[in-house]
């Protein structure tokens, strides 16, 4: 006999009326915040390069428009 399904967790239904809620984990958490804190460092840095080394910013692939609408983002509970 195969047992391929002997293996699958089975969930009991949901009761009717009652939504999904997600449950985020701290470690989703984290990986959020540390990804806007790289967003938000990468910004800074870049308005550095703009001021002092214009010419690099054309070397990292972006042009000064672009540039300009990264540095220019805030974060979303600003907007």
């Amino acid at each position: 006999m195969n047992n391929t399904l002997a293996s699958v967790r089975h969930q009991a239904p949901r009761p009717a009326g009652r939504t999904s809620r997600r449950h985020y984990s701290l470690a989703a958490l984290r990986s959020a915040i540390a990804a806007w804190r790289n967003r938000a460092r990468f910004r800074w840095e870049l308005k550095q390069m703009s001021l002092a080394n214009p010419h690099l910013i054309d070397d990292i692939g972006l042009t000064k428009r672009q540039a300009d609408a990264e540095i220019a983002k805030l974060p979303f509970w600003q907007r």
